[in-house]
């Protein structure tokens, strides 16, 4: 028996035609697929913190890290997290140019500036260029609302998507001058109407590497619904090639929620996906306990399984018999379903086992190649 292949869907648009750079081993752009990127919370000199940091959003799968680098001990900590990180790491530079060439030294596989808060960034521009250019380093301009250029603000009277995008193309158009065009591009506003606004108007006057979110997005519920809507919707358009969700919540989780976003448009394979109901007066089980019960058994399961977790009769044996595995429950009892058959009846509480057993079976039956899981988790209690 073998699992299911995720089921055919409505093609998105195109993805845009970028330039493609690499960032370390990462490609990105030009066609290349869509990079997960986070930031780190820790303080960057704390180089232990930092790496156990990278550790776990690698884990959570995460493609490329960024650092933040304020102060001249966490420029000096680069070199020691560069030869350590899993991931490639870029070196995230505010107000000081002098540490854009202290990352570059470092080895760092990416530079991050914010031309609005750098002072005096374009008379620096050639200098950096060149220490680029050697260095085989591409540079991130990256734009946000809260540090525009204060002379494109003054123009535009607000961090409107325009502005945004002048500001960026500007800083571009500099650095092509010096002969440098290993570049990427991001336009951020917290507000995700602006922020759609600036990419499409983006995406249509360059070919640079796009990379999206919404800045400051917010606390975890508000801001994972602000960051996917936007960024779903500019994907869809096929605009993007990396991607950061900048919610109020640890690294791991800006990661988890990145992941998400790609997986639910078809653009990352498929992991372990959950459908589950969200409850009514038909219910006659604890649909959110128990869907949160399946939800911890199967966090680290490695295969793409989709599970259908129900609690009624109207829609629940539907779903089942359309996922790998499916309970459908009821009257303290849930049917289990195995690639659409119902192969037995167990009491509510053994559910969540059930559940485990046929999924081990589906990856334990040849001709898959068994990977080792745990057997004996069987979620807790919620």
């Amino acid at each position: 028996m073998t699992i299911s292949p995720p089921k055919p869907a409505l093609a998105l648009s195109p993805r845009r035609v970028s330039r493609r750079l690499h960032i370390g081993s990462v490609p990105v752009g030009g066609g290349a697929p869509i990079s997960v990127q986070t930031m780190t919370t820790t303080r960057t000199a704390d180089i232990d913190a930092t790496l156990q940091q990278i550790a776990e959003i690698t884990a959570a799968g995460c493609d490329i890290v960024r650092v933040a680098v304020p102060t001249p001990d966490d420029a000096a900590a680069l070199a020691a997290i560069v030869a350590k990180s899993p991931l490639p790491v870029i070196a995230d530079i505010h107000f000081q140019p002098r540490y854009v060439f202290a990352a570059i030294d470092a080895g760092c596989a990416a530079v991050r500036v914010n031309p609005g808060n750098i002072k005096q960034f374009d008379d620096r521009i050639a200098e950096i260029a060149r220490a680029a250019t050697a260095a085989h380093v591409p540079i991130r301009v990256g734009v946000n609302a809260g540090s525009l250029d204060p002379r494109v603000l003054e123009r535009h009277g607000a961090p409107t998507a325009q502005a945004l995008v002048e500001s960026a193309l500007h800083e571009a158009a500099l650095f092509e001058e010096h002969g440098f065009g290993d570049l990427k591009i991001a336009v951020k506003h917290h507000d995700p109407r602006t922020m759609i606004a600036a990419n499409r108007l983006l995406a249509g006057r360059c070919d640079y590497p796009i990379h999206l979110g919404v800045t400051e997005a917010g606390p975890l519920l508000q801001g994972t619904i602000k960051s996917a809507a936007a960024i779903a919707i500019l994907l869809a358009d096929g605009i993007g090639d990396t991607i950061r969700v900048s919610i109020s919540a640890p690294p791991v989780e800006q990661v988890k929620v990145g992941n998400h976003i790609l997986q639910s448009l078809g653009l990352r394979p498929r992991a372990l996906e959950i459908v589950s109901c969200p409850g009514c007066g038909r219910v006659q089980v604890d649909i959110h306990r128990l869907a949160a019960r399946v939800e911890a058994a199967f966090e680290d399961f490695p295969h793409p399984l989709r599970i259908a977790v129900m609690g009624c009769v109207v829609n629940g044996p539907g779903e089942a018999r359309e996922a790998d595995l499916g309970v459908s429950s009821g009257n303290g009892k849930g049917q289990i379903f195995v690639k659409g058959k119902v192969i037995r009846t167990v009491s509510e509480d053994r559910i969540v086992d059930a559940l485990l057993d046929e999924a081990i079976a589906l990856i334990d039956d040849p001709p898959t190649e068994a990977i080792p899981i745990n057997r004996s988790r069987r979620g807790g209690t919620v």
